[in-house]
Parts: C-alpha cells; structure tokens; sequence
C-alpha cells in the first residue's frame, strides 16, 4: 500500500507539471445535451463580458460532478432542484429553495434562483403501446408486469429513481434493464424495451410520439434549473457569476425544448445552439465558433498520446522490478501477481471513479487507472521471461564470477527481454483503447467525440475518436515490433504460437 500511494504521488506530480499549475476557471456539464447546452450558454456569456473560463464537457453523472465541484477542480455547472433534494441531500428533508441554500452554502457552494424551467423525470413509452395496453398512469403499470423496463443507470440508482418510484407504487416489476439515457430512445424505437425514463425537456418526447405517463402520486419533485457555483467564485472570477445570475429567469421551458431538439434531432453543435440562443434573447454575440476539424483532431490526439505515454512509462518503471522480485522471490511473487491480477479484475471504469475522491477529475485519475491497468502484462512477462531461462545459464553465469546484479543485468533481463517487450506492448495496445474512457472524467482524448457521437446518435463523430483510436493502436504494436526487430537479435525473438 505504501508503495502504491508513492507511485500515485509521482503520477500526480508528473501529471501536475504536464497540465500546468494555474488556476483555471472552468463550468462544467454532465453527459447529456440539456447540460452541455447550458454549460456553454454560460461559457460564452462570461466569455462575451471578458472572463476567462473554459468548458469541460460530458463529465458523467451527477456524483462525479458534484465531487469536483466541492473539490474545486470545476466551478460551476447545471444541476436540478429535485436532484439536490432527493439525491445529494437525500434524508434531509429540504422542501424550500432556503433550506437548500442553507445546506449549500455550509459546503461552500452557491445557487442562482431558477433559470426558468423545469426538467422533471418522468416515465414514456411509445403511444401506439401505451394505447393497446389502456396505459395512463404510473399507477396503471402494476396491471402489466410483462411491461419490459429499461432505465438509465443513473436513474436505477439515484435516490429519486426507479427503488423509490417502486416503494411508492407498489410496482410488480423486479428485473430491468439498465442503459445510458440517450440510447434508451433507440431502444425504445426497436422495440427491445417498452418503457423507459424521460426527462420532460427532451426532444425525442415528441419526436419519437412518445406517451409520457401521468405521475399521478405526484412521486418525481420539481426539478427547476440551476446553476450551482463555488463560494469563493465571486472574488476570482466575478463576471462568471453575473452572468449565471443574468440566466435566471431567461430560459422558458419552450425554448429549452427547441435547444435540445436543435442539437440531438438537427445535429446542430450545442456551442452554436447556444450562441443562437444567446443572440436572439440576450442579444450578446456568443464565441460559438467551432475550431477547425483538423485542429480539434490533433488536439484529441496530443491528449490521447499523453494517457498513454505517461502511464505506460510510469508503468514500465515500476513494473519490470515487480516483476524481478516476482521471479526472485517465489512467496512474495505469488503476492505481487496476485495483487495486480486483482487490481486488473477492477472494471476500468469503476476504477476511474475510484480515483477521483483521491485526485479529482481530469487527466491525473485519467493517467493512475491507465497506470494500474498497465502493470499486469509487463509484471506477468517479466516474470515469465526470467522463470523461463535454462537453469544451465544461469550457473554458466555464476561460474564466470559474476555477482547476482551484474548476472541479472548483463544475462538474465536480456534473456527474457523479448518476453518483457510482448508485455509493454500489450499493456501499449490496450492502454490506447482504455484511454477512451477518460473523456467520462474531463481527461480529453479520442473518447471526448466517441462520448457526443453517442450523445447524438451521431456515427461521423463514433467514427472521428474510434478510427483514430485503432490507428493508434496499429501505429504503437507496428512501432514496438519494429523496436523488437532491432534490439532483439532473430534467434531469440518470440514466434507467434501456431
């Protein structure tokens, strides 16, 4: 353990220096287009009044971005009323827009009052369905246990969701299928589920002829827009809270209706839907430009390449010794192989978020869980390498006089270094796929067009993170094997099995 906490250290420092140490002033957004809109409708209205601030788009659901922003690695971000009340402060009884502000201001966050509309959960399933079965109400779904449920993963967990909306109507259905929200309408579409969660500013409502059932115990509460923000933002970037507090009140239902179905139907950027909006009802020129595609490629790829590079060295430095003790020791290494199958066993994304309570959001838990997931394949091949030297080398060395560094330096690392090298490129190759999922936590990436292209059902931008992914990952097995073909001389290179 005291090992791992020094090599998280080193990470952060690394990372620290690569990424700067000033003080950014950021809004964030959750993963979906609601969010991402009013992130950038309030990144462009400080920016039009001269505030430096930049956007983290899609950071994933509602504990991540709540955990920056009372860690301070985000300042501000949309959120709901009824999120607040029945998922963060869940227990505490907060029914007023004051006992909520109470409760925010004791963890050093403020609230601006409602910007104008609400976004309340509700339950939808397509109408030509909810007519053939006389379905109306939530109430009417205990009659139809055959009802197939698939819910977003957010909602099957959240304190305001599907365990609670179950309690409160005594629902029959036990099994449901969990699914990301936006995928859910697709589903929907296909008929491989019959009902599922809505949020009543969504586009596809209408769209897709939806039938949204009437909440007739009045279980959902209201979920007004809000902009949350740090306490201390008013002193450091002032202009950035005027303007949260101009967007109360401006964003009728309506129009937030007409955002959302302009970005998720019409494939229009949420950055120029936002500056639409800001132009036609504040009349303020928003900065809703788009860089160029071929600039925005690179940029994915300079982040992509800075995952991998820093957590695949940082591995390879750790690793390769675990892996002599491995082989040196055979107690301790049955522990140590033990340790990092176990730790690969974590699935990646768990391991993401389990990184951010210790290092926030970003590229630094985005670098450490690359890190851990490397350690396996080069800790298994070296170990494998030196096991699998002829024990008639190794006396040979020993007869020669030579002491048990220099016969490991010079005789046994590069008996087993083509062992060693199949390792880092494994641990290469699968790091350049892993690294997609950083883009969940603000870290950037080929994951960052790959997270919107689900988003908006859009297969051009899948296609714009997965193709250059896969490039990459050629390019890095190509570019080791070439490696192993120069240092590694023909009688001793490994041969594929057959």
């Amino acid at each position: 353990m005291r090992l791992a906490r020094h090599v998280i250290l080193a990470i952060s420092l690394v990372a620290a220096v690569v990424s700067g140490c000033s003080r950014r002033v950021v809004v964030a957004s959750k993963a979906f287009t609601e969010s991402v809109i009013l992130g950038d409708i309030a990144t462009q209205l400080a920016q039009s009044d001269g505030q430096e601030v930049v956007h983290k788009r899609q950071l994933g659901g509602t504990r991540v971005v709540w955990d920056a922003l009372l860690q301070g690695q985000v300042d501000a971000y949309p959120e709901y009323t009824g999120t607040l009340t029945n998922e963060i402060f869940a227990g505490q009884n907060l029914r007023d827009p004051e006992s909520l502000r109470k409760a925010l201001s004791a963890k050093g966050v403020e609230m601006t009052r409602s910007l104008g509309f609400s976004d309340s959960y509700a339950l939808g399933m397509r109408g030509e369905l909810a007519d053939r079965l006389h379905v109306r109400s939530i109430s009417d779904l205990r009659h139809h246990p055959e009802i197939r449920f698939g819910f977003s993963n957010e909602f099957i967990d959240r304190g305001d969701g599907w365990p609670a909306l179950r309690t409160a109507y005594g629902l029959p259905q036990e099994k449901v299928t969990g699914l990301d929200h936006d995928l859910a309408y697709r589903a929907l579409d296909k008929g491989s589920i019959d009902l599922t969660d809505l949020y009543s500013t969504d586009a596809e409502i209408a769209y897709s002829h939806l039938r949204v059932l009437e909440d007739d115990q009045h279980h959902f509460p209201d979920y007004q827009a809000v902009f949350l923000y740090r306490s201390d933002l008013g002193q450091r970037a002032p202009k950035l809270v005027a303007a949260l507090h101009q967007l109360e009140g401006r964003i009728p239902q309506p129009d937030m209706i007409a955002m959302n179905e302009q970005a998720k139907i019409g494939k229009t950027p949420e950055a120029q839907v936002a500056g639409d909006f800001l132009a036609r009802s504040l009349h303020i020129s928003g900065t809703s430009a788009a860089p160029l595609e071929w600039h925005q490629i690179l940029l994915w790829t300079f982040e992509h390449l800075q995952l991998v590079a820093v957590s695949l060295a940082a591995a390879i430095v750790i690793a390769i010794p675990l892996g002599v003790l491995a082989a040196s020791y055979p107690r301790a290494g049955q522990m140590i192989l033990g340790a990092v199958a176990a730790i690969y066993t974590i699935p990646s994304l768990a391991l993401l978020v389990f990184m951010i309570p210790l290092l926030g959001i970003g590229w630094k838990p985005a670098v450490t869980a690359l890190f851990l997931y490397s350690l396996l394949p080069i800790v298994r091949n070296t170990h494998a390498g030196l096991k699998g030297i002829s024990p008639a080398v190794r006396e040979s060395a020993a007869a020669m006089g030579l002491p048990p560094m220099a016969r490991l330096r010079r005789v046994e690392l590069p008996l087993a270094l083509p062992s060693i090298l199949a390792g880092i490129q494994t641990s290469a190759v699968l790091n350049v796929g892993t690294a997609t999922l950083g883009a969940l936590i603000g870290a950037g990436g080929y994951g960052q067009p790959i997270l919107t292209g689900i988003r908006l059902d859009s297969t051009r931008l899948i296609l714009e993170g997965a193709i250059p992914a896969a490039v990459m990952a050629l390019m890095v097995q190509g570019a080791f094997e070439l490696f192993g073909r120069l240092v590694i001389p023909r009688g001793m290179r490994l041969r594929p099995s057959d």
